[in-house]
């Protein structure tokens, strides 16, 4: 049976996952990397390999900054999470997101990419507040639409 705090810091988690989501389709990059530890890290990983990894809050935003640039539109669904906690302040835990990414093509075209997503993180919880030390975003599958 899980006690007050067990619920309370399940609930904090899901807010920051939710957070995550929402701040990227907002192009809200400076709130979204503040839901990092300060030297948080992202692995981004495309067909089972890590592609590259960003080290600390500030090379997660230039990054996150710049990657959605081209996008006219940024929708993320988030779905279930699950979380294990390693002590009071340390937990991991499991996000999937459905992306979907629409930006015009060279030619004028509008393409839609979709993504399904798969967050696998690490949280730390510092002075009360959880925060995303690392986040592995596995991104699983995707299909892309031009008209």
């Amino acid at each position: 049976m899980m006690d007050i705090q067990e619920v309370s810091d399940r609930l904090a988690l899901k807010q920051v996952v939710d957070l995550f989501s929402n701040y990227s389709d907002t192009k809200e990059n400076e709130k979204q990397v503040q839901l990092f530890l300060p030297n948080g890290k992202v692995n981004i990983i495309n067909d089972g390999k890590v592609t590259f990894t960003l080290n600390g809050r500030q090379e997660i935003l230039n990054a996150f900054s710049s990657s959605m640039d081209d996008y006219s539109a940024v929708f993320h669904m988030s779905g279930q999470q699950t979380v294990s906690f390693t002590d009071a302040t340390h937990a991991d835990g499991i996000a999937y997101n459905y992306v979907t990414l629409v930006k015009t093509n060279e030619q004028g075209q509008t393409v839609t990419t979709n993504e399904g997503g798969r967050y696998q993180d690490k949280y730390g919880k510092v002075d009360g507040q959880w925060y995303i030390a690392e986040r592995n975003s596995n991104f699983i599958w995707h299909t892309e639409d031009v008209k």
